[in-house]
């Protein structure tokens, strides 16, 4: 990062060489790919990804938080070098190698709270969440799950079950998983219980008690709630302080099981290890996954033993923790541990001070809100009506593109800030000058 060649373009994107992928890939994949924008990378270093026409930008999204610990992080790259050269895979399910227990280990004694923990490692979140509800409904002899309106949490069938981010994921699908609930987030911008109130009221909690528990669904059939302390698709919410305390509150009522899905806000990127940590409330299960291979796909499922019920054979992976993807999450934690962590703490508090500078002084920006390197910016059409303003957001990051500045948005019409977790306070100050460039010329300015 010393010498800062970054951003630069040098042919307007996409380029030739860009384009060229851009077709081979249109004609041969499947439909349902997103493709964000024709970003066709070809290498990376730190916070800085270059196209394959040389074109160089600053990235604050990570990859969509996954890139933790930056770019070919040595590090990282050395131990997946090394354990590549001993071998590539053995089946953790029915084998022993000394990274699996390792990592097992390890993220066991990190998770929140003082019970010990058992672990299963997956190949992704979408995984991880598909063994937390059959884990769930083994461990209670229940069935229903309940979920949050905005809640992203996979696209297998389970998973997008209990996902409610857009309806097009749904579409065409069903019947997808029976006895699955939706009920508020704790999004103060948009409450419907006391976003004009002056303090939240944890109507969003008491609703599930006094609307669905009344009405609709016996407690005592509820297997799990499924929940993000950090709500990441839905547009990077940060819940009022105290929303996880009742939760755990309720389920402790009731016997239901508190399951966190920190697979975007885990692994340091919210300046803790993970986000539940700032409410000091242990989950009965945990999920990680996007940043704690660094970009090798492994995720993790950590489980009180208590829950850990299970029998012998009842659950399985061919591929998750390969033995290459361990040794990047343990050079990934080490990375994290070491100062990537405080780094996003300390990055975080200026990426959001930054960012309500540029909501003082646009008006189009309606809410910001953020913890360590999480930070959404919400933009609406009019402050007053709050209504939102997803063009705007498509204008901006297509803007951004073009100049050099990766983004992204999330939920209905806001933009996600989530750089890797190594940024420094140069690039945090030149990506937000470029960002506000961007909505200057987006809103004709």
């Amino acid at each position: 990062m010393a010498d800062r060649d970054y951003p630069h373009i040098v042919v307007p994107p996409p380029g030739p060489k860009a384009m060229a992928i851009v077709e081979r890939d249109a004609a041969w994949t499947s439909h349902c790919y997103i493709k964000e924008y024709p970003l066709a990378i070809a290498r990376g270093s730190g916070v800085m990804v270059e196209d394959i026409d040389g074109n160089r930008y600053l990235d604050f999204m990570a990859g969509i938080a996954v890139a933790s610990t930056g770019y070919g992080h040595p590090h990282v790259v050395k131990a997946v070098q090394e354990a590549a050269g001993q071998f590539l895979h053995i089946c953790g399910s029915d084998f022993y190698y000394e990274g699996m227990a390792a990592l097992c280990e390890r993220l066991a004694k990190l998770a929140p709270g003082a019970t010990k923990k058992r672990v299963f490692l997956t190949n992704s979140g979408t995984e991880a969440t598909e063994g937390a509800i059959k884990l769930a409904r083994y461990a209670t002899r229940r069935t229903a799950m309940i979920a949050f309106k905005g809640a992203f949490h996979g696209r297998s069938t389970g998973a997008v079950s209990l996902t409610s981010s857009k309806a097009r994921q749904h579409a065409g699908f069903g019947p997808l998983l029976p006895d699955v609930h939706h009920v508020d987030y704790a999004y103060r911008y948009r409450c419907r219980h006391c976003a004009e109130k002056p303090a939240c009221t944890m109507g969003c909690v008491t609703s599930i008690e006094q609307d669905l528990f009344a009405r609709h669904l016996d407690p005592h059939d509820v297997a799990a709630i499924f929940v993000e302390p950090v709500q990441g698709e839905g547009g990077y919410v940060i819940p009022p302080p105290g929303f996880l305390t009742e939760l755990r509150a309720l389920c402790d009522r009731y016997g239901i099981l508190l399951v966190f899905d920190e697979v975007q806000s885990g692994i340091g990127r919210t300046g803790k290890m993970f986000a539940c940590e700032h409410e000091g409330v242990e989950p009965d299960i945990l999920l990680t996954a996007k940043g704690l291979g660094s970009g090798m796909p492994i995720g993790a499922m950590i489980v009180r033993e208590t829950i850990d019920k299970w029998q012998n054979g009842a659950h399985g992976s061919t591929f998750g923790g390969n033995p290459v993807c361990c040794a990047a999450a343990l050079a990934t934690l080490d990375v994290v541990e070491q100062g990537a962590m405080a780094n996003a703490a300390q990055q975080g508090e200026r990426m959001l001070a930054g960012a309500k500078a540029l909501m003082a002084k646009h008006d189009c920006i309606g809410d910001v809100r953020g913890v360590g390197l999480m930070v959404g910016v919400e933009f609406v059409k009019d402050r007053a009506t709050r209504e939102p303003a997803p063009e705007l957001v498509h204008r901006i990051v297509e803007l951004a593109f073009s100049r050099g500045l990766l983004l992204l948005g999330a939920g209905k019409s806001s933009l996600r800030l989530a750089p890797p977790l190594v940024i420094d306070a140069v690039d945090v100050d030149r990506g937000l000058a470029m960002l506000d460039g961007c909505i200057g010329e987006a809103r004709g300015g």
